[in-house]
């Protein structure tokens, strides 16, 4: 086979194509930058920055290579989308404050309006961080949750106004100058950043706050109440049981067994959301959301049970 000229030359056509693709010079050498904690073009010929973009856009994957940072304990392309109000304008007041070596007069009397609120430097460990919910905190998405404020005390019922969630913050700073490193502190802007829709920082918070305290049952509700809202149904069913098995027993829980409720309604059990949500309004009668989510329970009709109920009948 090998004897022809013209299989002979074919195969090193084939294989001179092949080096001269691989080896061309618009191929892009990736190199780490150890300063910025980024993957970086790591080509040695001078190339001015409409090369470099026209580079990028070439090449989509290093495109998506070189946009992701180390953030974190973790790579990923960090960005802020567009569920999240103000995000990115307290993410820009972050940063200025990490960057700024210098305090102010005004930041040393406690008026600084513009500094960052947040929970400080993250923690290296919880005992709930192998839940994956948790572990992914760097990859979920902005989703606010507005339904948060009605767990503040408010004079109207339909949540806090923009003024009032403005002020809330200003409260939670002064807060934060006197107490740092307050559990309850810890949870209250982790609910703040809820009602904002900053995921990261919201779970961030909860975890300090669970660093100090591991069993404090308003803390892992809260948290459960995130990763429900991202529709991680397990990691949510774990701490509301968590919670509930640590709740004190001079508070009522019903606001665990509404949780309950709700997540096994999201999951389609839902015999066990209906005893949950029955168990809250025990201890709540008045709580509207518990009794619409039980309403429509009773109104979804159980297919499952239909097709059950069917086969038994014709075993029989």
């Amino acid at each position: 086979m090998w004897d022809s000229p013209y299989l002979t030359c074919l195969f090193l056509y084939i294989f001179s194509f092949q080096i001269i693709v691989t080896n061309s010079r618009t191929s892009n050498i990736w190199k780490l930058n150890a300063e910025g904690d980024q993957i970086v073009d790591g080509s040695t010929l001078s190339q001015d920055e409409s090369d470099k973009s026209r580079m990028n856009e070439e090449d989509p994957i290093f495109n998506i290579v070189t946009s992701t940072v180390y953030y974190g304990n973790t790579w990923t392309k960090h960005g802020f989308d567009m569920f999240c109000t103000d995000c990115q304008i307290y993410e820009q007041q972050r940063a200025g404050v990490e960057n700024s070596d210098e305090t102010t007069p005004a930041e040393v009397n406690g008026d600084a309006d513009d500094e960052y609120l947040d929970c400080g430097k993250a923690v290296n460990f919880t005992y709930y961080d192998n839940l994956v919910g948790v572990a992914r905190r760097h990859r979920h998405p902005n989703v606010p949750e507005p339904q948060v404020s009605l767990i503040f005390p408010k004079k109207k019922s339909n949540g806090l106004s923009p003024s009032e969630i403005n002020g809330f913050e200003k409260r939670l700073k002064k807060a934060k100058r006197e107490k740092p490193k307050s559990v309850q502190l810890y949870n209250q802007i982790g609910n703040f950043w809820r009602i904002k829709g900053d995921t990261r920082q919201s779970i961030e918070c909860f975890r300090r706050a669970l660093a100090v305290s591991p069993y404090n049952a308003e803390v892992l509700l809260n948290l459960a109440r995130v990763l429900f809202t991202l529709q991680y149904l397990d990691d949510a069913i774990y701490l509301t049981r968590r919670s509930l098995e640590v709740q004190p027993p001079d508070r009522s829980a019903w606001q665990q067994y509404f949780t309950l409720g709700e997540i096994f309604k999201a999951y389609g059990h839902y015999q066990e959301a209906a005893m949950h949500l029955r168990h809250a309004l025990d201890l709540k009668p008045d709580y509207e959301p518990a009794m619409a989510a039980l309403k429509d329970i009773e109104n979804t009709p159980e297919a499952s049970v239909h097709v059950y109920t069917l086969l038994i009948i014709v075993c029989l």
